[in-house]
């Protein structure tokens, strides 16, 4: 059964995870583990696409970036995740360093509302971007990022828990796994 999704702008917000130049950017820590995947099927370009498309049609932008890391933040943690024990010895996304800067195309904008940094994959667990969603009266979620299989899966299936509609962007020429949003009003 296939059913045609419409995407208000009063209703859909475009979700943009961990925007980070160490994501994205050429020299960031992590862009050597994604770049051939990302280069392939033309990651930036479609996100741009996407965000182009989002701000041109009036849907309001969340970024939801990662915890800005210091030296020091886990140093008292009791079971740190591989992925958290990573970011620990690389200094991924390190506060006032120009890997946790945004990439200069996913820059929020003046009225893009920036949520409140997540320490785990989840962009909702332990942060404002639920209330933030509910006060703006969203109820589809539609979500773009580096890193399918961690931050950006996490914060969809988080968000469909939580009651949200959510719509995964997939670059055009893969096969039908999922919907491809077009953003229609």
């Amino acid at each position: 059964m296939t059913s045609r999704t419409q995407y208000s702008p009063d209703e859909t917000a475009l979700l943009i995870v961990d925007p980070y130049n160490d994501f994205l950017s050429e020299g960031g820590k992590l862009w050597p583990r994604g770049k051939e995947v990302a280069e392939g099927v033309g990651l930036l370009d479609h996100m741009r696409a996407t965000l182009a498309t989002a701000r041109s049609r009036g849907f309001r932008v969340f970024v939801v970036p990662h915890h800005q890391t210091a030296p020091s933040d886990y140093a008292t943690w009791d079971h740190l995740s591989p992925t958290q024990q990573g970011i620990v010895s690389r200094q991924t996304f390190a506060a006032g360093s120009w890997g946790a800067e945004w990439h200069p195309d996913f820059r929020p904008r003046e009225d893009e509302l920036v949520v409140r940094q997540h320490w785990a994959p989840s962009g909702f667990a332990n942060t404002d971007l639920d209330f933030l969603l509910t006060q703006h009266h969203i109820r589809k979620i539609v979500l773009i990022g580096m890193r399918a299989n961690t931050c950006v899966d996490t914060t969809a299936r988080f968000g469909q828990e939580l009651g949200y509609h959510v719509t995964l962007i997939r670059e055009p020429s893969a096969p039908s796994a999922g919907r491809r949003w077009k953003g229609s009003s």
